[in-house]
């Protein structure tokens, strides 16, 4: 009921989203629909059914990718302050989120699961022509615990997804391994965040404030350096002495902090370190894609959409690829904001430039599958040929779900990335920066980040494409 409540009273932006995740799901349950379809036609054929169904795994794939990237999104199901008072905490609103992303992608498989049936003709009893009988099955009766199985991987998969990626942490375990930070000079080398610039002469910084817990009136302890008293415990943390705020271990479990302890601020993100092993991939996907027809001839695996039939190895080449690109990603955005500040950068370049290397985790690797996405239709479009008839409606489906589910988890993420830096542009707006800056700086972002993948997708779709052209 609460997971009705707050789709029903979200944002027109954020009811957008969950309408493309249902889109999406609505496609990858038609292609499922559609190969179960296939099966019942060609019973005498079921290898070439059970390619057409290994072939779904990648919009369904692209579906749950979408998936993740609203339900990370979603202002709702954000954790505030307060709500683990009235049985909000982290894990009710992870379960809210997952039954969110639940109801959105069985609405798009049930959108999947009427236009199916209606094109079979089985609600209006007026089936469609025979040019779509291969894949409708219209004449047979339909396997109803197939079809609600294959309905049900979107919705599951997505829910699953999301749980596993929203699941509360320990927020000892995550104090332990978060990085040494020594903020004022003697801290107890507390894991919260440094001060900033100019904290200590701020006003009133300095002021001891009572602890938690102590009545009013009451005369503060003596200090462990004045009674003698020995160091503090293993894995309990002293409270500091001037009663800092963000100082003091947390006590609870699943992020549930006490409530004199305010939230810890965002720690930044660290850099990127998986571009080695993205370049890694991407270099064995391509040098297996070139060695794939110099070996012995065991079997072509066909291709959708009208490819010529290939060996398997060029789909293994293919997958090692787009896996690179999408590990590199994070790692070539980083390295995009460090190129904007080299070379003496001004206000402009530098503010570019760092704002590209604090998002490089949230945007790169969506950025990367977009990259993988755009040189697979590249490498498609050069070698589709016209006279194949494979190239069919269903084609057409998988790619406009693969390549639309992919540019709008970009564009999830570009929001995301936008409202983490909210603040930040609102104190430079209160500092006196024209809002003109601030646009020409994203222009700025933008310009380097195609700068350097437009280049590395049209080189990378060039070397897929030369094992099939020969």
């Amino acid at each position: 009921m609460l997971a009705l409540r707050l789709t029903r009273s979200a944002r027109p932006a954020v009811q957008l989203r969950r309408l493309l995740v249902a889109a999406a799901s609505a496609g990858t349950g038609f292609l499922l629909l559609s190969t179960l379809g296939h099966a019942l036609t060609h019973p005498e054929a079921p290898a070439a059914s059970a390619i057409r169904l290994a072939w779904c795994v990648v919009p369904l794939a692209a579906t749950v990718h979408l998936a993740l990237a609203v339900a990370r999104t979603d202002p709702g199901t954000r954790p505030r302050p307060g709500l683990a008072a009235i049985g909000l905490g982290p894990a009710r609103l992870m379960a809210v989120s997952a039954m969110t992303t639940a109801l959105s992608t069985l609405l798009g498989s049930m959108l999947a699961l009427l236009f199916f049936l209606h094109l079979r003709g089985d609600l209006t009893g007026m089936p469609f022509d025979g040019a779509a009988g291969d894949f409708l099955a219209a004449g047979r009766p339909l396997p109803w615990p197939a079809a609600l199985t294959l309905l049900t991987l979107a919705p599951v998969s997505s829910s699953v997804a999301v749980v596993l990626m929203l699941r509360p942490r320990d927020a000892r375990v995550a104090a332990r391994t978060a990085p040494r930070m020594f903020g004022r000079f003697g801290a107890y080398a507390t894991t919260g965040p440094g001060e900033t610039f100019g904290a200590y002469g701020r006003f009133g910084s300095r002021a001891v404030r009572p602890l938690a817990g102590r009545a009013a009136g009451t005369a503060p302890a003596p200090s462990a350096e004045a009674d003698g008293a020995s160091s503090p415990p293993d894995g309990a943390l002293p409270a500091p002495a001037d009663g800092a705020p963000g100082e003091t271990a947390p006590s609870a479990v699943n992020g549930s902090a006490p409530q004199d302890v305010p939230p810890a601020r965002d720690v930044p993100a660290p850099d990127p370190t998986a571009l080695p092993w993205g370049t890694a991939l991407l270099a064995v996907g391509l040098a297996v894609e070139a060695y794939a027809d110099r070996g012995p001839d065991v079997g072509g695996l066909p291709l959708p959409g009208g490819l010529p039939t290939g060996p398997a190895a060029v789909l293994l080449g293919w997958t090692l690829t787009a896996v690179g690109l999408a590990l590199a990603g994070p790692g070539l955005t980083h390295l995009c904001g460090r190129l904007l500040q080299a070379a003496r950068p001004g206000a402009l370049r530098l503010l570019a430039g760092r704002g590209l290397m604090q998002e490089a985790s949230r945007i790169g690797r969506p950025l990367g599958v977009v990259c993988a996405v755009a040189s697979g239709a590249f490498t498609m479009a050069r070698l589709y040929d016209p006279a194949d008839p494979s190239f069919g409606p269903l084609t057409i489906l998988g790619a406009l779900v693969v390549a639309g589910c992919t540019l709008a988890t970009l564009l999830t993420a570009a929001v995301e990335a936008r409202q983490s830096r909210a603040d930040t542009t609102a104190a430079l707006l209160r500092l006196g920066a024209p809002a003109r800056t601030l646009r020409s700086a994203a222009a700025l972002r933008t310009g380097a980040l195609l700068t350097l993948f437009v280049p590395l997708t049209l080189a990378v779709a060039e070397l897929a494409a030369l094992p099939l052209m020969r």
